[in-house]
């Protein structure tokens, strides 16, 4: 059969990039290559790191992102774990530090955490940690001097991993300082960005009231990581709160995946997609099949090579 005479879902299917769950986007297929690189989260496997390693390797993804808890388990081995990751062609994308909270009696604690962490992941051959927070106010919003507080507190855990050979991001999230775009930015304003530079977690930032298109450009100059995830708004548990949401597998949900992914295109952004997916959200599937499903969604729809 001669070329010409293939269809074009015919020609797709035969280059790969054509699936059941639909066509790659026309203006996608003539975009260049991306110049950043998947990654997964480990967190949908709730601490069974080695099976999540097995199975990230597995969906042919070079990266990873761990949370604290593998610290608590590989603290005093770490070799054990750089050779499980070099095993299986891993590279650590990203590790879980925690929060940094405001209140001052956890100050000194907190600082000395993310340190012994920041030590870790260069031992792992990693080179960032992901920050966060519990420090949200109770059925009001956050005052303006709870956020910069927060954004010079970050500044001082970023100082102390810069001294490691270790970059600090801070990671958005809602029910946290930093909630909302407006959080979001006085947050960075006020933050160094020799010392930390900005995780997006677009559906956060998305359930939070934001564009996540909008905050890639905004601080594409800052912009570290992204977690790449999709929700569903309102939760299919709870349709009687509009409010409500769940994260589910990427394509399953409310958010414009294709249109963010051309903006990255545009900004050139070079840094780690990080696939994440905090729980599995049928009890049917397996933390693999869930992935597989947010992997090969973005491959058809966004043109993700792996």
């Amino acid at each position: 059969m001669t070329l010409q005479s293939i269809s074009r879902r015919n020609f797709l299917k035969q280059a790969g990039l054509y699936t059941a769950v639909g066509a790659i986007s026309p203006s996608l297929l003539a975009a260049p290559k991306p110049l950043y690189s998947f990654a997964c989260s480990a967190i949908t496997w709730n601490g069974n790191d080695k099976q999540a390693i097995q199975d990230i390797s597995s969906l042919g993804l070079t990266g990873i992102q761990i949370r604290a808890n593998s610290y608590k388990e590989y603290k005093d081995k770490v070799d054990e774990l750089k050779a499980l990751l070099t095993q299986h062609k891993l590279q650590l994308a990203m590790f879980s530090s925690g929060n940094v909270d405001i209140d001052p009696a956890v100050e000194k604690s907190q600082l000395e955490m993310h340190v012994n962490h920041a030590r870790f992941v260069k031992a792992l051959g990693g080179h960032a940690i992901q920050l966060t927070n519990s420090s949200r106010p109770k059925d009001r919003q956050p005052t303006t001097e709870q956020l910069k507080r927060y954004a010079q507190l970050l500044n001082e855990v970023g100082k102390r991993a810069a001294d490691e050979g270790i970059q600090a991001v801070y990671h958005n999230h809602m029910h946290q300082l930093g909630e909302t775009p407006q959080e979001v930015d006085i947050i960075l304003q006020n933050t160094n960005p020799k010392y930390i530079k900005f995780l997006l977690d677009i559906a956060h930032y998305w359930q939070g009231g934001g564009d996540p298109a909008k905050a890639a450009r905004d601080y594409k100059s800052i912009l570290h990581t992204l977690h790449i995830k999709d929700v569903k708004r309102p939760n299919p548990n709870h349709t009687d709160d509009p409010k409500s949401y769940q994260f589910v597998e990427l394509g399953q949900g409310n958010m414009d995946l294709p249109a963010f992914f051309s903006t990255l295109n545009d900004i050139k952004f070079k840094g780690w997609a990080v696939i994440e997916l905090d729980s599995v959200p049928d009890p049917s599937k397996t933390a693999l099949q869930c992935n597989k499903i947010s992997k090969e969604y973005l491959q058809s729809k966004v043109g993700a090579q792996f």
